[in-house]
């Protein structure tokens, strides 16, 4: 079940009803229907805390509109190259160097 965000309440003849939304615009539209339907107080809380009257619900939508605009930007940064695949080296392999001169051991003569 999602976590509810905003809780829009108000208060209709003697009886206070609190109701959660998830998003802004869902508490939006509650709160506006209940305005509509003569509902008094009509409040909405933000997940910060802060309560907002029926007067002040413009400052939510302008809000909500802002926060979309940020989402919605594209960024102007260039995607990275991808890196270069490294070759790994085993320890326990033998060298894969070409060979080069080595003494030789056998018995020749000496000066």
């Amino acid at each position: 079940m999602p976590k509810l965000k905003y809780l829009v309440s108000g208060n209709h003849e003697g009886a206070r009803e609190n109701l959660g939304r998830i998003t802004v615009s869902a508490a939006l539209k509650k709160a506006r229907q209940l305005v509509q339907e003569g509902y008094i107080d009509v409040r909405i809380c933000t997940p910060r805390g802060q309560v907002l009257l029926s007067d002040e619900f413009n400052h939510l939508e302008k809000q909500e509109e802002s926060a979309m605009a940020k989402s919605q930007q594209r960024r102007n940064r260039e995607a990275k190259k991808p890196k270069k695949d490294k070759v790994k080296v085993i320890a326990a392999a033998p060298s894969q160097k070409a060979a080069t001169w080595q003494p030789s051991f056998t018995p020749g003569r000496k000066k």
